[in-house]
């Protein structure tokens, strides 16, 4: 067995406590954020650990884990990107530093996962955090949380990577609606909006998200690996942004009150 997959019995404990990875169902590798103390934000540490037990996986993913879920612990799943202790002086440097590593690298580690990939949301999901669920190949969410992006309120501008994969989820037209108001949305918003598949009554939550790892799990491992691969090169080849568009990006974020590109526990 991997050193960075644990048993069915006991979850592993990586980043000091703070992930979880267990086998709940055959063919099924769980990772469960748990930071309580910051409403599950993802810090260095997580991030580090989630890219580190998906780059480990995934060359013999056929074998144990033709499903990947993630998920939160403490009815939470994640209040975003972990920047609330970078002292304001310092900013713009380390945050750009934070967001180009880890957690571009923890969402690039999770849409590379050859197999599909699940988040099951067991509450709030805000910022960094819905787009760590929306880097997954499908969503479940409590039937009773909210889910939104907080960059209007906070003065930032969002990455045009992080936009795109609004766009590929729920369109232009719902993109603009999350981002330019800022609001929240509720599970059965997102279920419309296709934001997410399926929305569960709490205590049904777990039981739905094994049955849908355990279908994903159980479907043909070369079909799923090459279904994933053309939908992924399909939408790749739609999603580039004009090189000057994407020139101007940094310009844009500096000159007003940057948080992160990607922040959410902000």
């Amino acid at each position: 067995m991997s050193a960075a997959v644990a048993s069915s019995a006991q979850p592993r404990e990586l980043a000091g406590g703070k992930l979880l990875v267990d086998e709940p169902a055959e063919g099924v590798v769980r990772l469960t954020i748990s930071n309580p103390d910051k409403r599950n934000a993802l810090d260095h540490p997580i991030l580090d650990a989630i890219t580190a037990t998906l780059e480990e996986l995934a060359p013999a993913a056929a074998e144990r884990a033709r499903c990947l879920q993630i998920t939160g612990a403490h009815g939470m799943f994640s209040a975003g990107y972990d920047i609330g202790e970078i002292p304001d002086g310092e900013f713009e440097e380390r945050a750009e530093r934070l967001v180009a590593h880890p957690f571009t690298q923890a969402i690039d580690a999770l849409e590379g996962f050859p197999f599909p990939t699940l988040a099951v949301l067991p509450g709030h999901t805000i910022g960094g955090g819905l787009e760590l669920a929306l880097a997954c190949d499908m969503r479940a969410a409590r039937a009773d949380i909210l889910l939104g992006m907080p960059p209007a309120k906070l003065g930032l501008v969002y990455s045009h990577t992080g936009l795109r994969r609004f766009i590929d989820a729920i369109g232009a037209a719902r993109t603009r609606e999350l981002f330019l108001l800022g609001r929240y949305i509720d599970a059965a918003a997102a279920l419309e909006w296709g934001l997410v598949n399926r929305i569960a009554a709490a205590e049904e939550l777990e039981d739905v998200g094994l049955e849908l790892s355990s279908a994903l799990a159980a479907n043909a491992p070369l079909a799923q690996r090459g279904n994933k691969r053309v939908i992924a090169s399909l939408l790749s080849a739609r999603g580039e942004l004009e090189p000057g568009v994407e020139a101007e990006v940094p310009s844009l974020t500096r000159g007003g009150s940057w948080r992160s590109s990607s922040s959410a526990s902000s």
